[in-house]
């Protein structure tokens, strides 16, 4: 456990807060602020409760149920009822981080006092997380709508000492166990507090903030690898140059122009050796890559906004008004986050497609301007990397599935009250997977153009200063260069843990500076 420490306030929560407590362990405290916030939510809630008229969440049942009224004496076991029931995923166990994500921007909304949740069960959840405690959520119970119900039931289940929970070990056992080897009293639900615990798309954007991330790495990584594989083909780094994409201004491209330019600077391989096969321009895949890498950074950068709004969101329903009023409201619908983890699937499948491609290039004789068949050490006798562009291609396709958009769909739930959903959790599932896929195809082109560029360093021609770092340290990870047929799996698996622990940009910033 990383000991860094997030504060809570009643806002500012950001991106790095939410990798810092999923992914590493970042321990979560209160501002004073967020304390005084819930503490004076609180206090109007309960005036409320003790009112006659019923107001929805405080005082009746839920969605479809809403229009009865909810006595005094049941209303502990209301609250209590709507976690137990709504705690009905199924299918696989969600990945620790996830659900730390999870956990960590519900924790945020409550701590924005427009919840009217006590500050007891907020200082609950954070010492849950602290503890290293993880509830076990299941793959399947969200539609995007009313908040990700089912897999925020099973976070307040665990806080209500019940349901199965994985501890710091790794270990999964029942949840009231956990609690007590941690001394953490379960919790007691009131008026309001098990709606609040479950009305939040927090799932979805906790996805949404880890994938950003991850894509951002990958971006600068396909940047690296085409620019490696133009320079393998014998490309002409021309058409990066500054002014050409001056006259189309998309940021994103500009970037991934630079960053390419940067990484070619000093090669002796690039633009000079076209004697042999004149071409007048390389192929769409090594000439456009600036081109398409860039339209999917513009589409991240979309993605970040929709994700920093979110983030200062208090989404819950209904919620508590600075001026004393409980209103219901729209705003748990995940439309906004389902959109754009849809459009980061489609620029994820795109960006995999143009890294086969190329690599697909370098390995056909008739299209790599002279390099040996499949990159072998003797064609015929061995196949060199045929296999590893199979692997890529299938990959390539399960991406092209993956960006069929999930939030295009809708199926009315609730006895037709929630008659329209996002979807969006189904969309942030499919978009992990394609994160996943999008590191390997990445990894493949990378391995395939190391190897292309030893082998015309082999020649005699002199690569560039940033391409023999990339190189040395791909190398120096595990992932052989050219040579007979070997086992390969574990080749390639060394060099997609290479690309996703960004190790290929950091290989190469000392020699470029810093890649955006």
């Amino acid at each position: 456990m990383d000991m860094h420490t997030v504060v809570v306030g009643t806002s500012g929560t950001t991106a790095e807060d939410v990798v810092a407590v999923a992914r590493h362990g970042a321990r979560v405290e209160f501002s004073t602020a967020a304390v005084d916030a819930l503490a004076a939510a609180r206090l109007i809630v309960d005036a409320l409760a003790a009112k006659p008229e019923p107001v929805y969440g405080v005082s009746t049942g839920f969605g479809a149920l809403a229009s009865r009224h909810i006595s005094t004496e049941l209303r502990a076991q209301l609250q209590r009822n709507i976690v137990r029931s709504h705690a009905a995923g199924m299918g696989p166990r969600v990945e620790r981080e996830v659900v730390r994500a999870l956990m960590f921007l519900r924790l945020k909304t409550v701590a924005s006092g427009h919840t009217g949740v006590r500050p007891e069960v907020a200082q609950t959840m954070a010492d849950v997380l602290n503890a290293g405690i993880t509830p076990v959520v299941h793959e399947y119970g969200s539609l995007g709508c009313s908040g990700d119900l089912a897999p925020l039931s099973h976070c307040a289940l665990t806080l209500m000492g019940e349901g199965e929970a994985e501890g710091p070990d790794g270990t999964v056992r029942p949840a009231g166990e956990l609690l007590a080897a941690h001394g953490i009293t379960p919790v007691e639900l009131r008026e309001k507090e098990g709606l609040a615990l479950l009305n939040g798309t927090d799932g979805m954007l906790g996805m949404l903030v880890m994938a950003l991330a991850d894509l951002r790495n990958l971006y600068i990584s396909a940047d690296i690898t085409a620019a490696l594989s133009l320079e393998a083909l014998l490309g002409t780094d021309k058409v990066l140059a500054p002014e050409l994409h001056a006259i189309r201004p998309h940021p994103g491209q500009g970037v991934s122009a630079d960053n390419m330019l940067r990484v070619l600077a000093g090669s002796g391989l690039t633009g000079h050796h076209q004697d042999d096969a004149p071409r007048v321009q390389d192929a769409y895949s090594v000439r456009c890559a600036p081109q398409v890498n860039g339209a999917g950074r513009d589409t991240l950068d979309y993605a970040a906004v929709v994700a920093g709004r979110e983030l200062a969101s208090s989404v819950d329903n209904p919620v508590v008004l600075p001026d004393g009023r409980v209103e219901s409201n729209g705003n748990f619908h995940g439309a906004p986050v389902a959109y754009v983890l849809d459009f980061l699937a489609i620029v994820a499948a795109d960006l995999g497609s143009i890294c086969e491609r190329r690599t697909d290039r370098l390995l056909d004789k008739n299209r790599s301007h002279g390099l040996p068949p499949f990159l072998a050490d003797d064609a015929g006798v061995d196949s060199g990397l045929m296999i590893a562009q199979y692997t890529q291609a299938a990959l390539v396709s399960e991406m092209k599935r993956l960006a069929v958009p999930a939030s295009a769909d809708s199926i009315p739930s609730s006895a037709m009250q929630e008659d329209h959903v996002s979807m969006g959790w189904s969309a942030a599932r499919k978009l992990r997977t394609a994160v996943d896929n999008l590191a390997r195809i990445v990894a493949v082109e990378l391995y395939a153009a190391t190897r292309a560029v030893e082998l015309r360093a082999a020649e005699g021609l002199t690569p560039a200063p940033a391409s023999q770092a990339a190189v040395a340290a791909l190398r120096a990870a595990g992932a052989q260069g050219p040579g007979p047929d070997r086992f390969l799996a574990p080749d390639l698996a060394a060099a997609d843990t290479f690309v996703r622990a960004g190790r290929l940009v950091a290989a190469v910033e000392p020699v470029t500076g810093p890649l955006a």
